[in-house]
């Protein structure tokens, strides 16, 4: 359990402030937020060193960080803490919007399966993703090789996590053509916030790894071998 006098601070993934926003609003807290940007996602090595230096500014001023994001690839492999760190023991952030019990789950993503939520629009869209692959590779070696990388998927799943509106006209319209280019079926799945719910209001059960100042993170730490099999 947290303790309700500790000077705490948000480490949130940008592509999560607004869930845990939502969050601290439903559950009654009003920590301070540092974000890093979602774009490091891109490459886990590069996204661990914005995490190290940000840990690092934290340090000064807070003794406890809460971590709005994921494993996220090994962003947190072997990353020494200068606070206490608390984070969601989920491989990512899809994962985590997806829990809906609040029970311990490493992955619940579905093979095959595209997912799609409240950030995932202009850039970060799948048509944006498109736009970017035929930018850097010129139109028709682009768009081969964004079929090529989606050829598998089969459904294109908005996740609807009761913090945003999943069917806002805009929003529904750029998740529909998300499919289209995709090929893939486009539906609405079951999500919820209650991983940043009991993150922020200090219920740090079996679902969350909590590290002391001076340890150091790893993917055990995350994830135990003896669940892993």
């Amino acid at each position: 359990m947290g303790n309700a006098a500790m000077n705490a601070v948000i480490l949130a993934c940008s592509s999560m402030a607004r869930q845990a926003a939502a969050a601290q609003k439903k559950m009654g807290t009003n920590y301070p937020m540092r974000c890093v940007d979602r774009r490091y996602h891109a490459e886990p090595k590069e996204m661990r060193l914005q995490l190290i230096q940000a840990l690092a500014e934290i340090s000064g001023e807070f003794d406890t960080a809460l971590v709005a994001m994921g494993f996220c690839g090994g962003s947190w492999e072997s990353v020494r803490v200068p606070v206490r760190v608390v984070a969601p023991r989920v491989d990512d952030c899809i994962t985590l919007l997806l829990n809906t019990d609040g029970a311990p789950h490493e992955n619940l993503k579905e093979p095959g399966h595209i997912y799609i939520r409240d950030t995932d629009t202009g850039r970060y869209s799948l048509e944006g993703l498109r736009g970017s692959v035929c930018e850097r590779y010129g139109r028709e070696q682009g768009l081969a090789l964004f079929d090529k990388w989606f050829e598998s998927y089969t459904h294109a799943d908005i996740i609807e996590t009761g913090t945003y509106d999943s069917r806002a006209e805009d929003f529904f319209a750029q998740a529909r053509r998300g499919a289209e280019i995709t090929r893939c079926e486009l539906r609405h799945v079951p999500g919820s916030n209650i991983v940043l719910e009991k993150l922020v209001s200090g219920r740090w059960d079996d679902l969350f790894v909590v590290a002391e100042a001076g340890e150091t993170l790893t993917r055990d730490r995350f994830f135990p071998r003896t669940e892993r099999g």
